[in-house]
């Protein structure tokens, strides 16, 4: 009996991790992420709608402009680059949504469906639309590899022991919340963010020197704004810091790859 029993949450496990296996475009490695993109939209609408009440809203300054500016020749570039690659479907989810918000944190990020949050205290390392492009290009390349609902899924598995998982995405709706906050960074002080793995930093970076380079930024500037921001991890690291880790490797690995993001490159 205990054999059968065994054998059947087996069973149910592997149908499970079958039917969550996805594919990060492009990239093409294989991923599990056991929420479903509709519940994983429908939080992201609704906590990013929470957040905005929550904070203060710059609109119509110079620098909203450029935040606009750059978050709508990135978001062009992205949905240009899926449509010439024949995978429309990859992001007909997406409902892109840009604003700047007071805050000396030095933090940006973007949630699912295009979300996307730049804080006043990152303009000073971004410095200009290019930094600020090296930024939002790699956020949102985090979010169209879907990292943050594979980090989700590791951490339930990690939180359940990959048993039960079933139950545990029906009946679990707070901790499912929580969980989304710290995959995807809504508000550091909300508990410890997930950070990014290495193989997500590297997926992010590699897709997001090539959307910036075809929103016609160039990417060599993304090593300068690595560069500064190393400098800032010395110190005290700011949140960004925390999830997204500066340091030689990361910028040897971005210098390797910019030749292959050059060839999508046009000057604007």
């Amino acid at each position: 009996m205990k054999k059968t029993l065994r054998f059947i949450l087996q069973l149910e496990i592997c149908v499970l991790l079958f039917a969550s296996c996805h594919t990060v475009p492009i990239i093409g490695r294989k991923q599990v992420n056991f929420y479903p993109e509709a519940e994983v939209m429908l939080m992201s609408k609704q906590q990013y709608s929470e957040f905005l009440k929550s904070h203060t809203v710059l609109r119509g300054t110079p620098a909203d402009s450029m935040v606009q500016r750059v978050s709508r020749n990135l978001s062009a570039a992205v949905v240009r680059f899926f449509l010439e690659n024949k995978l429309k479907d990859s992001i007909s989810d997406f409902k892109w949504e840009y604003n700047l918000i007071e805050s000396k944190e030095i933090n940006a990020w973007c949630m699912p469906g295009g979300k996307i949050v730049v804080y006043t205290g990152i303009l000073p390392v971004t410095k200009d639309e290019t930094g600020l492009a090296t930024v939002l290009a790699h956020e949102i390349a985090h979010a169209i590899a879907r990292h943050g609902n594979e980090r989700m899924s590791q951490q339930l598995a990690v939180q359940l022991g990959g048993v039960a998982l079933n139950v545990a995405l029906s009946k679990k709706e707070a901790e499912t919340r929580q969980i989304f906050d710290q995959a995807y960074g809504i508000g550091s002080t909300l508990g410890v963010l997930l950070p990014f793995s290495r193989k997500h930093e590297t997926e992010a970076d590699k897709l997001g020197l090539i959307f910036m380079a075809m929103a016609g930024y160039d990417p060599n500037g993304a090593i300068n704004f690595w560069n500064r921001m190393k400098l800032l991890s010395k110190d005290a690291p700011p949140p960004f810091l925390s999830t997204h880790p500066s340091d030689e490797q990361r910028i040897k690995d971005i210098q390797n790859y910019i030749p292959t993001a050059l060839k999508y490159f046009k000057k604007r």
